[in-house]
């Protein structure tokens, strides 16, 4: 354990290169191209560590698109729900490829892409996903996210090369992967054939364990042949999956009909995804001792979850939040004022390194 002040994320250099091995090997087996989504994963520290085993970056915003550009380098997709005026210009200054989330889009900047010779793609909504949060379904009614009609789809085809199609959401499941695919080759293969390129995009929890990479790997070539097109994946949480850890401390001990610590963390402010899906933080299982494990902001739920602890919980104990690296460090906020978590790196060799810590002045630059 460090010495460093609590909170902070730790990234472990030693087990994202497990998921960067295998994001190397589905690359080379399969011969599709693997770009790291920003929106879940944007620590620019760790750029220098993943460069070398993918691709390059996708996006969803200007600001992420830059920031792929200037730190990661490589090949670098621009996406968004919709380009505003006055940064589509500077957005064609990063992309490589710019994919467009509707045909009106493509119809309102598609020529200053051309202008520019950037590569153009749509966002391809297949009408299903396995996601089962209606929040995050981008197949559930009444959807914004990309085309679905044939006949739109075709009117673009004089102008794009190819499709993003993101309808995975943490799929471990082979099978269904499998199924799905197919079921997008049957009902849109006659206009896949005329691409040059198909974003299978995130979602597909690949570095997962037992999950059967070479299996994915194959059908990824097979789809890539039957239609002479380049496959991309955009993994994020697989990207870093278990590779990074939120270590905090107990402030306070409390009975209020179960036991409670209170650490110097919190979950709308630093892992906001356990809040919105309502899912339980990966605290300690191992011990006889139960302790509810909360935040200290205002907010009555800002509850971690439930651990368990080979001894009785003390003031000044640290406590290591597994799996904290998607979602979290791009989504933390000042709510309640809290101080956001430092980020820091655990090199190879075990040393820890802290890359960025933030203060009050952060916390004021923030607002006006």
């Amino acid at each position: 354990m460090s010495d460093l002040q609590t909170p902070y994320y730790v990234i472990d250099l030693a087990r994202l290169r497990v998921n960067m091995e295998r994001i190397q090997r589905l690359r080379e087996r399969s011969g599709a191209k693997c770009l790291l989504a920003l929106k879940c994963f944007a620590t620019w520290s760790a750029f220098d560590f993943m460069r070398e085993f993918m691709d390059g970056t996708t996006s969803s915003s200007l600001f992420e698109l830059r920031l792929g550009h200037e730190e990661f380098g490589k090949e670098t997709h621009a996406y968004s729900v919709a380009w505003a005026d006055h940064e589509i210009d500077e957005a064609l200054g990063y992309a490589d490829k710019i994919i467009f989330n509707s045909l009106g889009q493509l119809d309102r900047f598609g020529a200053k892409a051309a202008e520019r010779g950037i590569t153009m793609g749509l966002r391809l909504n297949p009408r299903f996903s396995t996601s089962g949060f209606d929040l995050a379904d981008p197949a559930r009614p009444f959807s914004r996210l990309g085309e679905w009609d044939l006949g739109r789809l075709e009117q673009a085809l004089d102008r794009i090369s190819g499709v993003m199609i993101h309808y995975n959401c943490e799929n471990g499941d082979f099978d269904l992967f499998d199924a799905q695919l197919g079921r997008i080759e049957s009902e849109f293969g006659a206009f896949l054939e005329k691409l040059d390129w198909v974003s299978l995009g995130g979602g597909i929890h690949f570095t997962g364990e037992g999950y059967p990479l070479d299996r994915l790997a194959d059908r990824l070539k097979a789809f890539s042949q039957r239609f002479g097109v380049q496959v991309y994946l955009e993994p994020g949480e697989a990207s870093i999956t278990r590779s990074t850890s939120l270590e905090v401390t107990v402030l306070d001990l409390i009975h209020n009909g179960k036991d409670v610590a209170i650490v110097d963390s919190s979950i709308e402010a630093h892992m906001l995804d356990l809040l919105i899906y309502r899912e339980t933080a990966k605290l300690p299982q191992d011990g006889a001792h139960v302790y509810q494990i909360a935040g200290k902001t205002c907010l009555a739920g800002d509850i971690f979850g439930e651990g368990r602890f080979a001894e009785p919980l003390k003031v000044g104990d640290r406590i290591s939040i597994a799996d904290a690296g998607g979602y979290t460090m791009v989504k933390k906020n000042w709510f309640n004022g809290v101080a956001m978590p430092a980020i820091a790196i655990r090199d190879e060799n075990g040393t820890i390194r802290e890359v960025r810590r933030f203060s009050y002045d952060d916390y004021k630059a923030s607002l006006s």
